[in-house]
């Protein structure tokens, strides 16, 4: 049944799919399966996790979208290493209990919360991550709180990197509405 499920499930979903609670907690105890989260299990036998925490948020946080700097770490455009995982949650959304890893969790509401969302799969889980025009934008949107100079940063970063897509740069910056901050910004550096 793991193996149906890319070798990983929560405890709702075994249950669901027939495996007995003291089943579950024996094969965990046995070592033929490895906890990756509170009520989160997956295959010991299973490859090891090319990014445990993207994963592990990803099945414990289900409407959450990995942003910032987790986000600009994933798309290879910064030099920063995040020390939490960054999640975007919808305003009014439940606060996710999560023991490991640490998560900071930044409120949008709206297009800002549902535009520039990607799904990659990671280790068979699909993540849902901001594209990087979006995640630059969110960088200004969030600069008191992440600092100017790693935004800046990450836009010298995906100006290297990939052709600049200045439309929905501008798209994003539009909703998030910090074009008037972004717009001397992008002039000097594109």
């Amino acid at each position: 049944m793991f193996r149906k499920h890319s070798g990983i499930m929560h405890t709702a979903q075994a249950l669901r799919a027939g495996i007995h609670p003291s089943t579950l907690y024996t094969m965990r105890d046995d070592g033929t399966l490895e906890t990756i989260s509170r009520g989160v299990y997956r295959l010991a036998e299973s490859e090891p996790l090319g990014n445990p925490d993207l994963v592990t948020v990803a099945t414990r946080v289900q409407n959450g979208v990995i942003c910032l700097i987790s986000a600009l770490a994933f798309h290879e455009i910064t030099t920063q290493i995040p020390h939490e995982v960054h999640v975007a949650l919808q305003r009014g959304a439940e606060i996710p209990r999560l023991n490991y890893p640490p998560i900071k969790i930044y409120w949008f509401s709206g297009r800002a919360f549902t535009d520039g969302v990607a799904v990659h799969e990671i280790d068979g889980v699909n993540v849902h991550i901001y594209n990087e025009e979006k995640t630059l934008v969110d960088c200004f949107k969030f600069r008191n709180k992440i600092g100017l100079d790693t935004a800046v940063e990450a836009v010298r970063f995906y100006r290297e990197r990939k052709s600049v897509n200045v439309d929905a740069l501008m798209h994003f910056a539009k909703i998030c509405r910090v074009e008037k901050v972004m717009r001397p910004y992008l002039e000097a550096i594109l």
